[in-house]
């Protein structure tokens, strides 16, 4: 672009150079004329002076120079010129003619030498006021032609520095733009191969920004690698978590089963002897309590670590959900408490059925709900809400408390294995939820305000 502009400046400042050149070339020329035409009136003025002397030329030469001047006078009306000067001119042609008409009663009149002395003294005073005429407008045009060419050779000594600048400059500015335009492709590839480094070291929280255009898209689409990655290792993490707890709750159902079923029994043996004191029963009733809190922690690990293979059986979500919500109410409501919690049932009633395990699905339900009903011990408003999305044909199911909520800083620990923030809990119950959600392959997710409540979320595609 840039050699483009310029070749196109040089070229239109070359013909418009030339075309100034060829304008002063043509005044010159009339001026030229103009001072050819003084010499050719002189001339004749010359063989008026000689007429009648020894030096006086022939007829025949006088004629020659007067048709010369003839000639030239008419030549000055062949250029353009302004209105100003045309009328000039033909005031000079005017006055040519007068001397012309002069000239020939010269020539002809032979008898009265009285009259051919007046005639030519008014054909040699015509001739003096046309060399007069003449001198004035060679001067008054020589003065405008001298400032025409000064000026005209100023601007073409302008235009050639600013040529020379511009060819000197051209390679510098050019030089100039693709250092720019360099570092321009550069540094988005250092910024690509800076990122490249950091998630060869392991850190795919990186992310690149800053980058516009291709390396923008390029950008993007290194983020969502790197995104993508990460979600790949979590997942990763979490099924070497879960082998790892189906090794220790095969090896502890193995090792532990048994003998603590034998250990339970001798204990409910023992409770049962009249003669125990009730102290001592007392606390043989608090070892089978924990005897059953272990059994339970293993009944865990093992739904966990070899979850069921779910038998999918086509199944209505709200009927599921309903009667989940109702056995919630009647095992763990107490008559006092169950005016402080408001049940709100917001279900879908073109809900489709769909393809899933009703046994696990009630699992979920019932994980979730006992889990609002504790963040809310002092009361509050339990949501269950159904819905369909026919753009993505599946089912959504919210179930959300007003209770505690849970912190930022943990709420992306709550799916994993053992992690708790309940004094007894396993930390295994929301991570067999996810689990037996994936089976049905679905998807969970979980929203909370502190303070203000959380909402779990479930997607379940719709299967025919």
């Amino acid at each position: 672009m840039i050699f483009f502009v310029g070749g196109l400046y040089i070229i239109v400042t070359i013909e418009k150079t030339t075309s100034r050149l060829d304008k002063l070339i043509v005044l010159h020329q009339v001026e030229i004329l103009r001072e050819h035409l003084l010499i050719q009136i002189k001339r004749v003025q010359a063989d008026i002076n000689l007429k009648n002397t020894r030096y006086a030329r022939s007829i025949d030469t006088i004629m020659t120079d007067f048709r010369d001047m003839e000639h030239t006078a008419n030549a000055c009306f062949g250029c353009h010129h302004s209105d100003n000067v045309i009328g000039r001119l033909s005031d000079l042609k005017n006055n040519i003619e007068y001397y012309k008409n002069a000239l020939s009663r010269i020539l002809t009149i032979r008898a009265n030498a009285e009259r051919l002395a007046r005639e030519e003294d008014n054909a040699f005073n015509l001739g003096e006021e046309l060399i007069i005429k003449l001198n004035n407008m060679i001067a008054f045009a020589s003065g405008r032609l001298e400032t025409k060419t000064r000026s005209t050779l100023e601007d073409i000594h302008d235009t050639k520095v600013l040529l020379f600048i511009l060819v000197a400059a051209g390679p510098i500015l050019a030089t100039g733009l693709a250092l720019v335009f360099i570092k321009g492709f550069t540094h988005p590839i250092s910024e690509l191969l800076n990122a490249t480094k950091i998630f060869k070291s392991g850190d795919l929280d990186h992310r690149i920004k800053g980058l516009t255009n291709e390396f923008g898209e390029l950008a993007e689409s290194i983020n969502d690698m790197a995104r993508s990655l990460k979600e790949h290792m979590i997942k990763m993490q979490r099924t070497e978590q879960m082998n790892m707890c189906g090794e220790l709750a095969i090896g502890l159902a193995h090792e532990i089963k048994n003998p603590l079923a034998a250990i339970k029994i001798s204990m409910e043996v023992f409770s049962t002897e009249n003669t125990l004191p009730e102290e001592d029963r007392d606390v043989l009733l608090k070892v089978i309590g924990e005897i059953k809190r272990i059994e339970a922690l293993l009944k865990d690990l093992l739904s966990f670590a070899r979850p069921p293979k779910p038998q999918f059986n086509l199944v209505n979500v709200n009927t599921l959900l309903d009667a989940s919500l109702s056995l919630s109410i009647k095992s763990l409501f107490s008559p006092d408490k169950s005016d402080t919690i408001n049940i709100i049932k917001d279900f879908d009633s073109h809900l489709p059925e769909t393809m899933a395990d009703p046994m696990q699905l009630k699992q979920v339900f019932l994980n979730l709900l006992l889990n609002a009903i504790d963040a809310m011990p002092e009361g509050g408003t339990l949501t269950a809400k159904t819905s369909y999305d026919s753009s993505e044909n599946t089912i959504k199911i919210e179930i959300a408390d007003t209770g505690r909520g849970i912190e930022k800083a943990i709420i992306d620990k709550v799916f994993q294995p053992f992690f708790t923030t309940k004094a007894k809990g396993t930390g295994l119950g929301l991570a067999i939820t996810k689990r037996l959600i994936e089976e049905q392959k679905g998807s969970i997710s979980v929203d909370s305000i502190q303070g203000r409540g959380t909402t779990f979320k479930i997607a379940l595609p719709v299967y025919q």
